[in-house]
């Protein structure tokens, strides 16, 4: 029992367990707050150090900010003072240099008072010799509008040749023209004239551009020309996929009958070599053909028909004319080996002659030397008769004396 204010409580009453607990609660309060503020200020000291640490950098902040002002102060004195001696130096050095500048003005001033008097002088020269410079250029310069005049006619009559052109390019019977007389022109060129036949018939009917008369191997081959211009055209002339696959289509499809039209017409045995050639008159298709369809020149191969521009095409005529050289030089071999061989008599003739003149020449050379021994002898004879003295002969001798007027018996 518990007794307050002279009234007597049980331990279990709920007054004295509600009172209890409330004053155990602020026991615990009272105990947790104590316990905070000793942490607290435990806390806080290290704060309150820094504080009084911070307290010194401020105070040596505004030491130095006062120091700061103080040098502050001297470099603008010291700033004021140098512009103050940059401004009086620059006064008197301007003032220097515009006397100077006062000095060059008036000399420049003479001078270009003199240098415009001269050149008045000068300028009254050339004009009197450009007057005659003038009418020259004039003269010239009338001769070269009248050759300008004369080119615009050349270029004009150029362009209607190229327009001539096109309209033969544009039509299938005058562009097959158009590459025969190139193909002509070709041909003249490289081989001799009996070598060659243009618009020769065949066996079979069929006429062939051109006819090249070689020796067997390989025999006569023809050349003919062909011209895929609408093909080429439309080729390079595609603006999308479609275009270019239906302009492939139809450049393989021309081409491929123009291979197979000499394989069959131009090709025969017995009669022309084991090939033929087809010519382009250009070489824009030509180079075009093999760099993008080279399963035509292969299929070409196969048919016995090779595919010539101009260029490969005067290069494939000078070796034909290689072959027709040493086809005419062994034809003319019989007749070489005989003229050899009257030639070799005829050597032979001149040697037996040759030896004949010097086997005279031989007897000659004896003669003269002979006829030279003879001279000698009969000059020593004729020296010993003047040698001789008639009045010392011996009495002896007299018998050896033939005499005067003795009549021969």
């Amino acid at each position: 029992m518990i007794e307050i204010a002279r009234t007597q409580y049980a331990l279990n009453d709920p007054v004295i367990l509600t009172v209890g607990g409330v004053v155990t609660l602020i026991l615990l309060l009272l105990f947790l707050s104590l316990r905070a503020a000793n942490r607290s200020a435990r806390m806080a000291e290290p704060l309150s150090r820094q504080m009084a640490h911070l307290g010194q950098h401020v105070q040596q902040l505004g030491q130095g900010q006062e120091q700061l002002r103080g040098g502050l102060q001297h470099v603008s004195d010291t700033q004021a003072n140098a512009q103050v001696q940059v401004i009086q130096t620059v006064e008197t050095r301007l003032s220097s240099v515009q006397q100077q500048m006062n000095d060059r003005l008036a000399d420049n001033a003479m001078k270009s008072a003199r240098a415009l008097a001269e050149m008045q002088e000068r300028m009254k020269e050339s004009l009197h010799g450009s007057s005659k410079q003038t009418a020259t250029s004039l003269t010239q310069l009338q001769e070269r509008l009248a050759a300008i005049d004369k080119a615009q006619d050349n270029i004009t009559k150029l362009s209607g040749d190229v327009l001539s052109l096109q309209d033969i390019l544009s039509n299938k019977q005058t562009r097959g023209a158009f590459g025969e007389i190139q193909l002509n022109d070709i041909v003249s060129k490289a081989l001799p004239s009996d070598s060659f036949k243009l618009q020769a018939t065949l066996s079979n009917g069929r006429r062939a551009d051109c006819l090249i008369n070689l020796p067997n191997p390989p025999g006569p081959i023809v050349i003919d020309s062909k011209f895929p211009l609408e093909a080429y055209e439309a080729l390079i002339g595609s603006t999308n996929d479609m275009e270019l696959k239906a302009a492939v289509q139809m450049f393989r499809s021309t081409v491929r009958n123009h291979i197979t039209d000499i394989s069959e017409k131009y090709i025969l045995d017995g009669e022309t070599a084991d090939g033929a050639l087809m010519f382009l008159p250009s070489e824009a298709v030509y180079a075009e053909l093999h760099a993008k369809f080279p399963e035509l020149v292969q299929e070409s191969f196969t048919k016995r028909v090779w595919i010539v521009s101009p260029t490969t095409c005067m290069a494939t005529l000078n070796t034909m004319r290689a072959i027709l050289k040493d086809a005419r030089m062994q034809e003319q071999a019989g007749a070489i080996r005989k003229e050899l061989g009257l030639l070799h008599k005829d050597v032979e003739r001149l040697g037996d002659r040759v030896g004949n003149l010097d086997r005279h020449f031989g007897q000659a050379a004896k003669d003269i030397s002979e006829i030279k021994i003879s001279a000698e002898k009969a000059g020593r004879r004729a020296q010993r008769l003047d040698n001789f003295d008639f009045e010392e002969l011996a009495p002896d001798d007299q018998t050896n004396v033939v005499p005067l007027g003795q009549s021969e018996g």
